[in-house]
């Protein structure tokens, strides 16, 4: 019955709430979390007495399910912030409080756009360049290993071959059930906050002016930004996930577009050590292969660097460093597989 599965949200969120107050015991995040506690108990009656309105008894008490426990047990010993994904899915709200500052004044849906067109182009370039990072040492390290056999060109531009294809389709799986579960997730609870949204805004915009409060915004200020948003459905709804649940709605990855992607750059980047074998001759190849690695792998570490601050010389030293000794170890693995086989 959905009258029982929401109070059992309710009741839930409540119960996990109390559990994070009394974690930032001392500090502003206490009270914050003790009054949406207060509020989702009050939710959680207006759902018991519509049960009772339709004939049913309400639970005479609330005992959290086995997931829930453990989460609880797990917040004294991790803390909120690295737990606050498996609380938001357990619908509780101020995880944004864990991801970044105060707000300085109402939040626009261009303000939105903005932040969400910076992040995804980051993330699709970041995530791009280790796709190729992948791909690059994991196939260079398979074929060294096999080289190290003394097996054959055919048979090492077979191995690469089948490595980049495995690794490939392994990454794009790996991929589409990582995002498919993500935006899964981001839909379900997004459809959950537009339904209390319809159903109780004044108590939405509450908890709204709550969280705004313990961000550091003063007490009437923070209720009228969260009143102005409760006007604007879209924006309220687009608000209320962002600060409530610590989602970004507008961040709702394709599945097949990730797969792809990470298709396509682990390709590239197993291609890498294979082509000297396709294209080269005899005892050119292997030597072929360790300088194309050595060039890309410096150019890969250089190009990451860009994301950490490093000085791209030492981040592609580094990078070379790190491919340089998985592609001696297969190596020396393989020729020693190879002589102990005969």
């Amino acid at each position: 019955m959905h009258e029982l599965d929401s109070w059992r949200e309710e009741m839930r969120s409540a119960y996990l709430y109390r559990v994070v107050s009394d974690h930032e015991a001392g500090s502003a995040r206490q009270v914050l979390f003790l009054e949406l506690a207060r509020a989702a108990e009050q939710q959680a009656g207006l759902w018991a007495a519509e049960l009772r309105r339709r004939g049913v008894a309400p639970p005479e008490a609330y005992r959290p399910d086995l997931r829930s426990r453990v989460v609880a047990a797990l917040i004294p010993v991790f803390g909120v912030a690295p737990l606050r994904n498996m609380l938001a899915a357990l619908k509780v709200r101020g995880m944004s409080l864990y991801h970044g500052p105060a707000p300085h004044g109402t939040p626009t849906s261009a303000d939105f756009r903005e932040k969400r067109h910076r992040a995804a182009d980051g993330g699709n370039l970041r995530a791009a360049v280790f796709g190729v990072n992948d791909g690059l040492v994991s196939n260079a390290s398979l074929i060294f290993g096999v080289a190290g056999a003394n097996a054959d060109s055919a048979v090492i531009l077979l191995a690469g071959v089948a490595g980049l294809l495995a690794g490939a389709f392994s990454m794009a799986a790996g991929e589409y059930v990582s995002v498919r579960a993500q935006r899964e997730f981001y839909e379900y609870q997004i459809a959950l906050e537009r339904e209390e949204l319809d159903q109780y805004p004044q108590e939405e915009a509450a908890e709204l002016a709550l969280i705004y409060t313990a961000k550091g915004v003063a007490g009437e200020e923070a209720r009228r930004m969260a009143d102005a948003l409760i006007q604007d459905p879209d924006k309220a709804l687009d608000t209320l996930a962002r600060e409530e649940l610590g989602l970004n709605p507008e961040e709702l990855g394709s599945p097949w577009g990730a797969a792809l992607s990470s298709l396509f750059a682990f390709s590239i980047g197993a291609a890498i050590p294979l082509l000297p074998f396709a294209f080269l001759s005899g005892s050119l190849a292997l030597p072929g292969t360790v300088l194309a690695t050595a060039i890309c792998l410096f150019g890969v570490g250089a190009a990451i660097s860009l994301f950490t601050g490093k000085h791209a010389l030492v981040g592609g030293l580094r990078m070379l460093a790190i491919g340089g000794a998985a592609g001696a170890a297969t190596w020396l693995i393989g020729r020693a597989m190879g002589v102990a086989l005969g």
